[in-house]
């Protein structure tokens, strides 16, 4: 059997840093980068992007009160392939009231429409739910008290160790906690 190689044709990544703000406020920064180890001519551009320039270098700040609603949101676009690139971050001003929780996605899909939105800063707001969450727990421990409006926790079924059939809501919550089917 032959041995299989790489060749390395892209590298994104994607930075979330998570900060308790003076003014009481969290923000989240997120960064997302590309670039290519070869000279990248896109469309609409009078020159190539070179081999390990940055081909995207965008920016989104994400500012929210303690009951995680948006209160502020913040652009950059540092580099981008295309001329008309720089007003992809506007319609994330649209996202200024949006609570932070259940049916986050939806919102991002409703208030970022594909045509009027950077298609990386929208994927940036998708994944920054979940570092806002950590940041908030990272100053606001976890003390499992907090329920949803039918008295059930929110945390239950949020993700794999909080299924309600897991060790954790039987610690937390034995009244919620449903045997594993077999």
């Amino acid at each position: 059997m032959d041995e299989i190689t790489r060749e390395e044709v892209h590298v994104r990544r994607i930075e979330m840093r998570g900060f308790k703000r003076s003014d009481g406020m969290y923000e989240v920064e997120a960064n997302l980068t590309d670039q290519k180890p070869f000279d990248f001519q896109p469309p609409s551009r009078d020159r190539p992007i070179r081999a390990g320039e940055l081909i995207h270098d965008h920016v989104v700040r994400v500012v929210f009160s303690e009951d995680m609603v948006i209160r502020e949101v913040l652009t950059t676009m540092r580099a981008w392939p295309y001329r008309e690139c720089p007003g992809g971050g506007e319609s994330l001003f649209g996202m200024v009231g949006v609570l932070i929780g259940q049916g986050w996605a939806s919102e991002v899909r409703k208030r970022l429409p594909n045509s009027e939105t950077c298609t990386h800063m929208k994927e940036l707001m998708n994944t920054l739910a979940s570092a806002a969450y950590q940041t908030i727990y990272s100053v606001r421990p976890f003390d499992g008290s907090e329920a949803a409006v039918d008295g059930r926790p929110r945390k239950i079924d949020s993700c794999y160790a909080y299924g309600a059939s897991r060790e954790l809501v039987l610690s937390y919550w034995p009244q919620f906690h449903r045997k594993e089917i077999e």
